[in-house]
């Protein structure tokens, strides 16, 4: 039995790994089973129960996504129009694309405008329109509908026009209408709901060793996963409801394909979309708070999905090990092993890579390395912290992938576009930054 698997192997799992805690969840067939590992913090060592709390992440996007489905299915949105037409004072640098930009390139991440804000408005009732004021001067990555690009703050827009069309908070509205209605009371949307409740710590790695974080991640940014925070059971409790209707079908039909980082997967209306090899699909999403990992897969042909919430420690391992097992009994699911440096790296073309590309808070500076390399200095402005230098070679035609594993993955930048000298426009890993 997949309970009795999970409930013996988490807590070898998480010491193997170095986890500092851990909950599993696995629904299947309308029936939810669990398992808890390890602690809340380590410097208190509270154990992890099924009844604690985990941060979600940006698992709180596909929660952001239902609830402005719920407008589009009673008439209220109509995710093809402009966002002004319900929020008149979204504005950006490009005036262009504020006046164009529609709730579904929203959804889908493909506005273009900058995601990474992360901007500190407060805990009030109004801090999300005070987050529309801050963006004012947003700058465009790429043309609206262009390009896929995360983008966390086009889900605090989201989450603004949930509070004009519902003429309540966002996270009101969020509590009225899923939390509530689902019986998740242990649930916190506000970070002064952690104190009590047995929430987790998020723990990162020191020079002294894994130590909990203190500093909280800013409420502001609460649609996109700043602060939704429940237990592995809950979140799937959620799950359930979208399988158990239709309602929310629109969600995980394919909106935007995102470049190939070496997983594959599709863009729904908040869902990310997978295809496996015996023919399944599914559908899921991660999430990540600083010491936080939250991991959420989907398979509906199978009424199956699995949530796995950690706190602290080499997350991705005990993941692959819980779908390894989960997915492959209960759906004959295998997985797609994880990109890897090629015995022989494809070439590259070098005179195209090279250049100074600009993010929101970096520089990245591509030069040729040795054996047909590239290297990249990643320097941050405004910032004394050293500059991060990374090795990648070839890993397709259009794609390099790093030398080294960093948090147990090499990652993967595709090459995105052409200028007028065949030069590539944009490093693209999720995020893109823009050739200068």
């Amino acid at each position: 039995m997949i309970g009795e698997w999970i409930r013996r192997r988490l807590p070898e799992l998480i010491e193997e790994h170095g986890v500092v805690g851990a909950q599993v969840a696995v629904l299947h067939n309308g029936e939810i089973v669990d398992a808890a590992a390890g602690v809340l913090d380590n410097v208190t060592n509270e154990p992890v129960t099924s009844d604690s709390i985990f941060q979600i992440g940006s698992i709180t996007k596909v929660w952001t996504a239902t609830l402005v489905q719920e407008l589009v299915n009673e008439g209220l949105l109509d995710l093809n129009r402009p966002v002004r037409d319900v929020v008149p004072e979204f504005r950006l640098a490009d005036e262009r694309a504020a006046s164009v930009i529609t709730p579904r390139q929203l959804l889908c991440h493909t506005a273009g405008f900058e995601g990474d804000l992360f901007y500190d408005t407060g805990d009030g009732d109004d801090m999300l329109a005070k987050y529309l004021e801050r963006m004012a001067d947003t700058e465009q990555t790429t043309p609206p509908g262009e390009l896929y690009v995360y983008c966390n703050s086009g889900y605090v827009v989201l989450g603004r026009i949930v509070e004009v069309l519902r003429g309540k908070p966002f996270n009101t509205v969020l509590r009225e209408r899923l939390l509530d209605r689902l019986g998740l009371g242990n649930a916190a949307t506000r970070h002064a709901e952690y104190t009590d409740r047995w929430c987790a710590s998020g723990h990162l790695r020191g020079d002294d060793g894994m130590k909990p974080v203190t500093e909280k991640t800013p409420e502001g940014d609460s649609p996109a996963g700043s602060v939704l925070a429940m237990s592995a059971r809950d979140l799937l409790a959620f799950v359930r409801m979208h399988l158990g209707t239709t309602e929310f079908d629109a969600m995980r039909e394919t909106q935007v394909v995102p470049p190939d980082f070496g997983f594959g997967g599709r863009q729904g209306l908040g869902w990310v979309l997978y295809d496996y090899e015996n023919g399944l699909s599914g559908m899921g999403h991660d999430g990540s708070t600083p010491g936080n990992q939250a991991y959420l897969r989907v398979i509906p042909a199978c009424g199956l999905a699995v949530a796995v919430l950690t706190n602290g420690g080499a997350a991705l391992s005990v993941v692959r090990a819980v779908h390894e097992k989960v997915l492959g009994e209960l759906a004959n699911v295998t997985l797609r092993e994880p990109p890897e440096p090629p015995a022989v790296p494809v070439p590259i073309d070098v005179d195209a890579v090279v250049g100074v590309y600009r993010t929101l808070r970096a520089d990245i500076h591509v030069t040729a390395g040795e054996h047909g390399r590239v290297r990249m200095r990643a320097a941050l402005r405004d910032d004394e912290a050293p500059a991060v230098i990374e090795e990648y070679t070839g890993f397709r035609d259009d794609a390099l992938i790093a030398v080294e594993q960093e948090n147990g993955r090499h990652e993967v930048v595709v090459l995105c576009g052409r200028n007028e000298r065949g030069k590539v426009k944009w490093l693209h890993w999720g995020r893109v930054a823009v050739r200068q």
